[in-house]
């Protein structure tokens, strides 16, 4: 029985199309022109002997194939990643301690760090969650090594990861009655989620009132879901039950934020830059832009 191997370039042109949100920009991450990035397609098209975009519409996107392919393709990529990356660093081995804002994917952040830890068993990490203050304390104290957090200003220093814009969410099944104050879930201050949130809608004129604060993100994305009111999260920290509301329905735009590595020394760096790399690989999938052209 003869098998036909997957070509691993096709497969990363195909996902970094899906990531990038189209053809041109997939090609400047990659170093193609946007007619190269079309030819590659068309390459794993006649591989596979499926159409993986529908082209008939302006906007390209995913057939149910092109669907399919989209979760092996992330699985065989990942692997390989994963190999090549334990294989080519094999020396890496330390301690890291790391602080985490705990508004940076919640959800995600245990299981994105297993997977390092399995990828590279001879780095130890001891993880701090919390707020931006207190982690930017204990890295000046010298009892963390690295703090991943948000950035307020460049001159904060730093090392730019990410923007992410703040959203209003809500419970997916919640009725907010646009007549009245508008509930809120909120972290205490000084939080720049609340103060943001609280600003724009005075400059609208829109009444609010806080209904459920909590110390923790994980505290106001529960409270949010089980349908106590709306709250201010980035997007990394969007979870299942919740629903985004938009400018459409009367909530204001909010902005972006940045999150920001902080505390890395040159002698460290190696160490470090693996782990970040990690982590930026790991969270593409989990944001994907619109198809465009």
């Amino acid at each position: 029985m003869g098998y036909t191997d997957l070509d691993m370039d096709l497969l990363r042109s195909f996902v970094t199309v899906v990531d990038a949100g189209g053809f041109t920009a997939a090609g400047a991450r990659l170093g193609r022109t946007q007619a190269a990035m079309s030819i590659r397609i068309k390459r794993l098209e006649d591989l596979l002997e499926r159409r993986v975009f529908d082209r008939t519409s302006r906007t390209p996107t995913l057939t149910r194939d092109g669907e399919l392919l989209l979760s092996y393709a992330r699985q065989i990529l990942k692997l390989n990643d994963e190999t090549v990356q334990r294989f080519a660093e094999p020396d890496n081995e330390g301690e890291l301690r790391l602080g985490v804002a705990e508004y940076f994917v919640p959800q995600h952040l245990p299981t994105l760090l297993s997977r390092f830890t399995q990828t590279y068993p001879r780095v130890h990490i001891q993880v701090k969650v919390g707020l931006n203050d207190n982690l930017f304390q204990l890295v000046e104290r010298g009892e963390l090594d690295l703090v991943i957090a948000r950035r307020d200003k460049p001159q904060q220093g730093g090392r730019l990861l990410r923007r992410e814009r703040l959203r209003w969410v809500t419970a997916q099944d919640s009725r907010i009655d646009p007549e009245a104050s508008l509930p809120i879930c909120t972290l205490p201050p000084p939080c720049i989620f609340r103060s943001r949130g609280f600003s724009a809608l005075e400059a609208m004129g829109r009444p609010w009132r806080v209904v459920y604060t909590s110390e923790s993100v994980i505290g106001v994305i529960a409270a949010a879901r089980a349908g106590l009111g709306v709250a201010i999260l980035p997007e990394s920290a969007l979870a299942p039950g919740l629903t985004t509301l938009s400018t459409e329905e009367g909530y204001p735009e909010l902005g972006d934020i940045e999150i920001a590595l902080f505390g890395e020394k040159k002698e460290r760096r190696r160490l470090t830059s693996t782990l970040v790399r990690f982590i930026e690989e790991s969270l593409q999938p989990l944001h994907h832009s619109q198809l465009d052209a």
